[in-house]
């Protein structure tokens, strides 16, 4: 069985072909500037072999005839897709699972975008594209918010008042759900130990970043709340902030909403504090003589470290803490510098060599007296998706 996965942004299309006998990627790539004056260009690697066009691409629908006329010239041959899965940023309070796509479920998925207004628009764009090309074909959300809806209500609420949260839907939510959960498994297996006897701290650190406390399989808190702002700093998103910062903010520099959320979302964080870079990879490179990427590196470390050791506090304990997504898998650095402060609180200690050392593969990196094990686990989220696409198929 062959499962297309989908991810759509605002002005970009993520696609990967995975083969679901196997559970490997055929081919994957991603479509850009869809829509952008200049012409767009879709890349993609087939069989492992690199590839890409430059094109206009119109919009969604363009984009993904675009991508399938390479899939069916190089890829799919005489075979077609069983099933499309989408990822879907924001599910509410509403999805708890995934759940084929109909008419009335593309109406409540896009009902929800007030809530990700910079994600789920484009996912529905997404879904209505797929959904016109594959008109007999099931498509399957799939929602980043899914895993947290074991996240009990002490922890979930805020300190807001209580009528206008419900009426409103203000709550902590999470994302990148399909992502620790994939990882808290593969975690469980390196240990060789049921994932319902385990306690793990999953740490996906990319562009976006959040940190999830999962105890015996479920998730019991998690960094990013209502939106995907919260928590640590990100790329250029902010993370956490006091609300009085922000109501000063807005009244000095005359912010009204949308240059707040623009200033939250795409000037600070990493580059915000560096004053150069999003990358994580240039504010290592230059922490050593630039003094704006040092502080930034140590806000972020600092800022995992100190959710580590509150969601240790929360599970009363931890069996693992795991690492993943583009900065996670990708950064000894910063992987040495949380698990050194970790020593006394939690018995921590890896082994420099296997720190250091950069595969594509799950891997223990802490030592054998380590009271807690330090995995690498690279994320998968597509082939999460696709084995959510495929069951549901299956019925």
């Amino acid at each position: 069985m062959l499962i297309l996965t989908l991810n759509a942004g605002s002005s970009s299309l993520k696609f990967n072909l995975i083969e679901m006998d196997t559970e490997t990627s055929q081919a994957d790539g991603i479509a850009e500037r869809i829509g952008i004056a200049g012409g767009g260009i879709v890349k993609w690697t087939i069989h492992g072999e690199k590839g890409s066009e430059n094109k206009h691409l119109e919009d969604h629908k363009d984009a993904l005839k675009t991508i399938m006329g390479d899939l069916r010239k190089h890829a799919l041959k005489d075979r077609d897709v069983a099933g499309v899965g989408h990822r879907v940023a924001h599910g509410g309070s509403l999805f708890s699972d995934p759940i084929l796509i109909t008419p009335e479920v593309l109406k409540e998925i896009e009902a929800l975008s007030p809530l990700a207004p910079l994600h789920n628009p484009a996912n529905v764009h997404g879904i209505e594209t797929a959904m016109e090309l594959f008109h007999k074909k099931p498509q399957v959300a799939v929602f980043d918010t899914a895993f947290h809806h074991t996240i009990p209500d002490y922890a979930y609420t805020y300190g807001l008042p209580l009528e206008l949260c419900k009426k409103h839907g203000i709550r902590r939510y999470g994302f990148h759900g399909t992502s620790h959960r994939y990882v808290a498994e593969r975690t469980a297996v390196l240990l060789a130990k049921p994932l319902d006897s385990l306690k793990i701290i999953t740490c996906h650190i990319g562009n976006g970043s959040s940190i999830t406390a999962v105890s015996h399989g479920n998730s019991i808190d998690t960094s990013m709340g209502l939106t995907p702002l919260e928590g640590i700093i990100m790329g250029s998103r902010s993370g956490s902030v006091d609300p009085g910062a922000l109501i000063t903010l807005m009244s000095k520099e005359k912010l009204n909403a949308n240059g707040l959320s623009t200033m939250l979302n795409k000037q600070s964080g990493l580059l915000g504090i560096s004053g150069h870079s999003s990358d994580m990879r240039e504010v290592e490179e230059g922490m050593l003589e630039d003094d704006r990427a040092r502080l930034a590196f140590e806000v972020l470390g600092y800022g995992i470290l100190k959710y580590i050791g509150a969601y240790a506090a929360a599970m009363d304990g931890v069996d693992a803490i795991t690492f993943t997504a583009g900065v996670g898998e990708n950064s000894p650095v910063l992987r040495s510098w949380i698990c050194l402060r970790l020593q006394h609180l939690l018995g921590v200690h890896i082994d420099e060599s296997h720190n250091e050392l950069r595969a594509k593969t799950d891997r223990i990196i802490s030592t054998s007296k380590s009271r807690t094990a330090i995995c690498v686990v690279p994320t998968n989220e597509e082939l999460m998706i696709a084995r959510y696409t495929s069951k549901l198929i299956e019925g």
